[in-house]
C-alpha cells in the first residue's frame, strides 16, 4: 500500500504535494538548508519574515535554550524586499515546492505595500502575514491583540493582493477563536496557528534578563508550547471555514498527525530544524509510514477527526 498513500492536501486555491512545510524564521530563505534537505520533497517553506527595508534586529544575546524549547528575540532581522527579490528569489526558480513569503509591517500601510510588492513576484506562491508586531500608530500594541485591529489590517492587505493570503496569529490573547474569526471575516484564505508565546529567562547570578532586547522577553517555541498550540488549533478549526496550518513543537510524524486530527490541513516545522536539519524529510517519510500502518489511503481524511468524532458522539 505504500505507493498508494496520497499525502497531497488541497487548501482551496493552494494545493500542496504533502502537508509538511518549514516555518518562517527557522529555515532562512530556503537556500541555507539545501545541503541537508531536498527542497523539492517539501510541501513548501515559509521564508524568513520580510519588511520593505532591511532590519538589523535586536542586540545580542538573541537566543537562549529553555526546558523543552528555546526563547528568541531576533527582532525580525531581514534583508528587505529588494535584496530578497534580487538576491534570494532567483536561486529558488529551480525549486518545485511551494514558496511562502512571510512579511510584516509597523503600520497598516506598510502591510499593504509589502503585499502589493510581493504580489509582483511570480515565484511566490502565497503570502503569510505576521501580525504579532507592534502597531506604531496605536501606541505599540500588537496588531494581533485586538480583533478589530486584526480585521482592519487583514482587510487592507486583502485588497492589496490576489495571492493566497495566510494570517499567522499570536497565542498571546484571551481567546484565539475571536481573532481567528476576525481574520477570516476580513478575507484571509488560511490561518497559521500559532506564533511564539511570550516568555523570559533570567540570569540567576545577576537577576537580569538573559536576552539583550529592551524588555528582556522573547518568543518561546519548541515542544514546550505544543499542548497550547494544539488546543488552539482544535478550538479554532471548529469555528472557522478556512484551512489552518498547525505550528508549535512538531518533531515527529506523530506530532503532525495530532495537529491534523485537531483540524490542521498542514503543518509547519520550526524549532526542530535547528537540532535536526533533516527533520522535515523524516516527518514526510514518517507520515507515509503512519498512513500505511493505520490503513489511511489519503492523509487529508484525518483532518479534524478528533473533534468531528466527539461531535458525532454528542460529547
Amino acid at each position: 500500500m505504500g505507493s498508494a498513500v496520497d499525502l497531497s492536501v488541497n487548501l482551496g486555491a493552494f494545493s500542496l504535494a504533502n502537508p509538511v512545510l518549514a516555518a518562517s524564521g527557522t529555515f532562512g530563505y530556503g537556500l541555507e538548508f539545501a545541503p541537508f534537505v531536498d527542497l523539492n520533497r517539501l510541501g513548501g517553506f515559509c521564508a524568513k519574515g520580510l519588511s520593505l527595508k532591511p532590519r538589523l534586529g535586536n542586540p545580542a544575546p538573541r537566543v537562549v535554550e529553555t526546558a523543552s524549547g528555546m526563547l528568541n528575540s531576533i527582532g525580525l532581522e531581514n534583508v528587505g524586499f529588494e535584496r530578497f527579490r534580487d538576491e534570494k528569489l532567483p536561486h529558488l526558480q529551480m525549486v518545485s515546492c511551494r514558496v511562502v513569503c512571510n512579511f510584516f509591517g509597523d503600520t497598516v500601510h506598510e502591510y499593504e505595500e509589502m503585499a502589493r510588492a510581493l504580489s509582483t513576484l511570480e515565484r511566490v506562491d502565497a503570502l503569510e502575514m505576521n501580525i504579532s508586531c507592534p502597531n506604531v500608530e496605536e501606541g505599540g500594541v500588537q496588531f494581533s491583540s485586538d480583533p478589530k485591529t486584526v480585521e482592519k489590517v487583514v482587510a487592507a492587505t486583502r485588497r492589496a493582493t490576489g495571492k493566497f493570503l495566510i494570517v499567522k496569529l499570536s497565542p498571546n490573547v484571551t481567546d484565539i477563536t475571536v481573532t481567528a474569526r476576525a481574520a477570516e471575516a476580513a478575507g484571509a484564505d488560511a490561518l497559521s496557528l500559532v506564533n511564539t508565546c511570550v516568555g523570559m529567562v533570567l540570569d540567576a547570578e545577576t537577576g537580569k534578563p538573559y536576552l539583550g532586547n529592551a524588555n528582556g522577553t522573547g518568543g518561546l517555541s519548541g515542544p514546550a508550547i505544543k499542548p497550547i498550540a494544539l488546543n488552539m488549533v482544535y478550538q479554532t478549526a471548529q469555528v472557522v471555514g478556512i484551512p489552518i496550518f498547525g505550528i508549535g513543537g512538531i518533531r515527529t510524524a506523530e506530532d503532525a498527525v495530532e495537529y491534523m486530527m485537531a483540524g490542521a490541513s498542514a503543518v509547519q516545522v520550526g524549532t526542530a530544524n535547528y537540532f535536526d536539519p533533516r527533520v522535515t524529510m523524516k516527518i514526510i517519510d514518517g507520515l507515509k509510514e503512519w498512513c500505511v500502518a493505520h490503513g489511511v489511503a489519503r492523509i487529508e481524511s484525518i483532518c479534524g477527526r478528533a473533534w468531528k468524532e466527539r461531535n458525532d458522539q454528542g460529547i
